[in-house]
């Protein structure tokens, strides 16, 4: 890494035998943290004006881009380290997961085996037991196959690399109706009379069964619609979408920027609820599959349609509202000349989640044919430039003078619609 000295790829251990090598996921782990120390540290040497060669201190406009460059260098080591930890803690939460799983059939046989006391062992107690033993023998058996992308995890990873909360919330339905018919299937094989096979058959019938499949639907049909608008979205340009370095748990609560989404965390709480009420009249009614009020479903019904709303509302193009010369205190006031700075004003520059220096190193703004990279001018703490609302970028002497278009590209790729403006001699 940039300032560290420390040879790619190397193996070595620092303070306390601490593996660094990067391929382990301990090793991941901990060459992640190095890479943000070396980072963070080098950045705040920038901020605070120290390291800027001796020779490049007279011209502010070179020490400048100097020390972008050298930012965008650790940047991009930091990238690699943090996809390094993303694809080791892909590798490893499939083992967690399956304890999760596993756990839980654990937990089950404890709970059974508790309340049994006094009340005796019944027959839906074993079938409840062995559909959760199929169960989680067929989520074994899906992890397996997605071994390297988060084992059962990777049906809820979306293509930006998070959990998908329409993804999670529709799985969550679909476990719980194949674990109730899992367990009649099994009271079915176990049936002693034809009575009792006819009684278990008749509550799989639609006038019982209908509200639940009717919310599986729905939020089958939710998440469907969603991966819909984002994907269409994202290909017109109306929506950015920058890859996370891994999926976070937060994520089902969360837009891509990290902050808390009110139709996200309304949606889990919801289908949560209305999902508490199915387990425990498939308690009380083990017999058939849980029926649930109308009233409940109609909820669910409203909450996946402002969910799905939030979708279709969420995000916008970037767009430049103005561009002026940047103005130094005590400059008089003149035109935009090659060599000069410029302030583009506007709104979207830097998209949900890409606020890492390495995304943020990829904004370009493109004046007439030449592509200007958006230098990182580095703050204690953060950066000044680029911003969400405001880029500062220099006029090259390639630029032609006359009316020229200014366009910004985001990290995700959107480019603006062209501004003009005039550059004179």
């Amino acid at each position: 890494m940039a300032g560290t000295g420390e040879p790619e790829g190397s193996a070595e251990r620092a303070d306390g035998d601490e593996c660094r090598c990067g391929r382990c996921p301990h090793g991941a782990r901990a060459g992640h943290r190095q890479a943000v120390a070396a980072f963070v540290a080098l950045r705040e040497d920038f901020a605070a004006g120290r390291g800027v060669p001796a020779g490049l201190a007279r011209s502010a406009g070179a020490a400048r881009q100097w020390v972008s460059d050298e930012l965008t260098l650790s940047a991009r080591e930091l990238a690699r380290r943090g996809a390094a930890e993303g694809v080791a803690w892909l590798t490893a939460v499939r083992w967690r997961t399956l304890l999760v799983v596993w756990g839980a059939v654990v937990a089950l046989l404890v709970g059974e085996a508790l309340t049994a006391i006094g009340a005796g062992w019944t027959a839906f107690r074993t079938a409840a037991l062995l559909a959760a033993v199929l169960l989680a023998l067929g989520v074994t058996a899906a992890a397996w196959l997605h071994r390297s992308h988060g084992g059962a995890l990777a049906p809820l990873i979306g293509e930006d690399g998070r959990l998908s909360t329409s993804r999670t919330v529709a799985a969550a339905w679909a476990a719980v109706v194949l674990y109730a018919v899992l367990i009649m299937a099994v009271r079915l094989a176990f049936a002693t009379g034809p009575d009792e096979r006819h009684r278990l058959l008749r509550g799989l019938a639609l006038v019982h069964s209908g509200t639940a499949l009717g919310l599986l639907g729905l939020v089958c049909g939710v998440a469907v619609l969603a991966y819909g608008l984002v994907a269409v979205r994202v290909r017109t340009g109306w929506l950015q979408k920058v890859p996370a370095e891994r999926p976070r748990g937060a994520d089902l609560l969360t837009d891509d920027a990290g902050r808390g989404s009110f139709l996200d965390v309304q949606y889990v709480l919801v289908n949560a609820a209305v999902l508490a009420f199915a387990l425990v009249r498939l308690a009380g009614q083990p017999d058939q599959l849980p029926r649930i009020p109308w009233g409940l479903v109609a909820l669910a019904g409203v909450s996946g349609m402002a969910y799905l709303a939030g979708k279709l509302v969420t995000g916008g193009r970037p767009v430049i509202l103005s561009v002026v010369r940047a103005r130094e205190l005590g400059d008089l006031a003149a035109p935009v000349r090659t060599g000069d700075d410029i302030e583009i004003r506007g709104a979207g520059f830097v998209p949900p989640g890409a606020t890492t220096p390495d995304r943020l190193a990829r904004t370009v703004v493109r004046i007439g044919a030449v592509h200007v990279p958006v230098p990182l001018v580095p703050v204690a703490g953060g950066f000044a430039n680029p911003t969400d609302g405001v880029l500062t970028v220099p006029v090259p002497v390639d630029v032609e003078p006359g009316r020229v278009e200014v366009r910004v590209i985001t990290a995700a790729g959107v480019e603006t619609a062209a501004f003009p403006i005039d550059v004179v001699d």
